[in-house]
């Protein structure tokens, strides 16, 4: 099984906590990385926006990946939110085992 790591953002620190909270409860991911505030700066109907944001990084598997964003779809507050999945090519052997494990054979 392939992990993912999968990059998403929120605005405000109780909607990352319960997010995360979710995924990981749900054997979605294994782990969620809750990040320190930052801002992004992008392009938006026209316009330059400067948003204060709170980065995720979700760690799943390629088998969980539908799932996964079925649920950050259907829980994220943003209209078009950003969710990005890079795979991971290396890593420790153990810790990649342990992700793959923590997700495998749960219910969807």
């Amino acid at each position: 099984m392939s992990v993912l790591l999968v990059f998403t953002t929120v605005p405000d620190r109780g909607t990352a906590d319960a997010l995360a909270r979710d995924l990981v409860a749900d054997g979605l991911a294994a782990c969620v990385n809750i990040q320190a505030p930052c801002t992004s700066m992008y392009h938006w109907e026209g316009k330059i926006e400067t948003t204060a944001e709170i980065p995720l990084v979700a760690k799943t598997t390629e088998e969980r990946y539908a799932a996964l964003e079925a649920r950050l779809r259907a829980a994220h507050p943003y209209a078009v939110p950003e969710i990005v999945a890079i795979p991971v090519v290396g890593g420790l052997p153990a810790y990649l085992d342990w992700v793959t494990s923590s997700v495998a054979n749960r219910p969807v």
